[in-house]
């Protein structure tokens, strides 16, 4: 029987081997991207070559303005992106993004019959984004069953966070294992526009500090 997923990408480590796992599990990925007014647009580039590698059925790209509320560093030019990792919530938190996204995949789950919507968030390399955590995921899925048409009729819907519990070195080995090039990947929150790395923030920190615990090593392309 055909199992269909939509597999939130965002052209990162994290997103990209959530799509190999979600592949390796038999299931017909259709992969979703978006525009939502972040730094840089060198990781929608990475997110199509992720779908692209990995045989997604259709690969789409939801614009949104969120840089008409601000917030967080990945949308306003002048907050500036930290180059230490620090206690709390960061100011690359962007207010309320994985609510929104989840919810506009919800609905293409919806429309195209998918039993489970994948994303790549990890609560043990936690950086203090609260949307990142299994209480959050949890709450989601009730709120998928409770509020859809697929719901009601018994069609029950999965929020897959298969990253959760890994540390980044565990991530990384199961990505090798499943075929990824993490060359491809962009992780970097400020990268240039051939997605080459700043090395600095701490999204490049996490990075770099998971390919030193998988033994692996480090293709990722930075700034000269």
């Amino acid at each position: 029987m055909t199992k269909r997923a939509v597999i939130m990408v965002s052209g990162g480590l994290d997103s990209t081997t959530v799509m190999a796992i979600a592949k390796s599990e038999g299931y017909e990925c259709y992969t979703l991207a978006f525009d939502y007014g972040q730094r840089h647009r060198s990781e929608l580039a990475a997110s199509a070559v992720c779908a692209e590698q990995f045989g997604a059925i259709e690969h789409k790209v939801v614009s949104l303005d969120l840089r008409s509320i601000g917030g967080s560093a990945l949308t306003d030019d002048n907050i500036d992106v930290p180059e230490e990792m620090g206690d709390g919530i960061p100011v690359t938190y962007v207010p309320a993004r994985n609510t929104v996204f989840l919810s506009i995949a919800l609905g293409w789950a919806e429309v195209i019959g998918a039993e489970a919507i994948f994303l790549g968030v990890n609560a043990v390399d936690y950086s203090g984004y609260p949307d990142c955590r299994p209480e959050f995921i949890e709450a989601f899925e009730n709120v998928a069953n409770l509020a859809t048409k697929a719901g009601v009729e018994g069609k029950r819907m999965h929020i897959r966070a298969p990253l959760m519990k890994m540390t980044k070195g565990e991530i990384i080995k199961q990505g090798v294992s499943l075929g990824v090039d993490y060359s491809q990947t962009v992780s970097c929150y400020q990268a240039n526009e051939k997605g080459e790395a700043c090395g600095k923030c701490d999204s490049c920190q996490l990075r770099k500090i998971g390919f030193e615990e998988a033994g692996v090593p480090d293709p990722t392309r930075y700034q000269s």
